[in-house]
């Protein structure tokens, strides 16, 4: 594990490690891709116009489905983009070379990254919930609509939240390489291929489970 997140060199105070490289080396290449596809919009789109536009309108009506029409027109880049980040990082770990065992770090595989990630997603709940209701409406109507013990529930299941989301996404995709990578060693031929196909599935489904979660947290808030 040390030796796939190991540090390359210092910013000032800051260590980058490899975890961090691997990071900016795909949203690079997906900021790319999103320029190109998004380049010459065309009525009769190219192949790769075609496939974000087939892309993003099937994101669109999974998020229809838990946030409502209005608010996934409002906030659809927030949880695209969340879900994009995800299952790329997920999906590189089928990469040859890639995995904590191998030396190439998965963001998503690491603990850091995923609680990045589930920060990013609590504060994205609040703003989101203070934009539509405003900051007093917001937090004064929690406060008067409980009653003292319901009020430290509430608390303490958002002081919750993030560290579900980290842990969940974190364990499933370390243990996932792990297992994967072992049998590789024991069986080399046939079952790690095997499991391989099935991290397909595995690794886009972690993805639609964050996000989903995060988008019933913000309907809840709004609610």
């Amino acid at each position: 594990m040390e030796e796939a997140n190991q540090v390359l060199f210092w910013l000032g105070p800051l260590a980058v490690t490899s975890r961090v490289t691997t990071m900016w080396g795909k949203i690079l290449v997906l900021t790319l891709l999103s320029a190109l596809a998004t380049r010459n919009m065309k009525e009769v789109p190219g192949k790769l116009q075609n496939v974000a536009e087939m892309a993003v309108g099937k994101l669109q009506d999974y998020y229809r489905g838990t946030l409502g029409e209005e608010l996934c027109k409002k906030y659809f880049n927030v949880f695209a983009t969340f879900f994009i980040f995800i299952i790329v990082s997920n999906y590189s770990g089928l990469l040859p070379g890639m995995g904590h065992l191998r030396g190439m770090s998965v963001p998503t595989a690491g603990l850091s990254v995923t609680a990045g990630l589930a920060l990013c997603g609590f504060f994205t709940n609040h703003v989101i919930g203070v934009k539509e209701r405003g900051f007093k409406r917001y937090f004064l109507g929690v406060l008067t609509s409980m009653t003292v013990p319901l009020f430290f529930l509430a608390v303490i299941e958002q002081i919750v939240r993030p560290f579900s989301l980290a842990l969940r996404l974190y364990g499933n995709l370390y243990g996932e390489e792990t297992v994967t990578e072992n049998l590789y060693v024991v069986f080399p031929l046939l079952l790690p291929l095997v499991m391989q196909i099935l991290s397909l599935l595995f690794c886009l489904i972690q993805a639609l489970v964050f996000t989903m979660l995060l988008s019933i947290y913000v309907r809840e808030a709004l609610e």
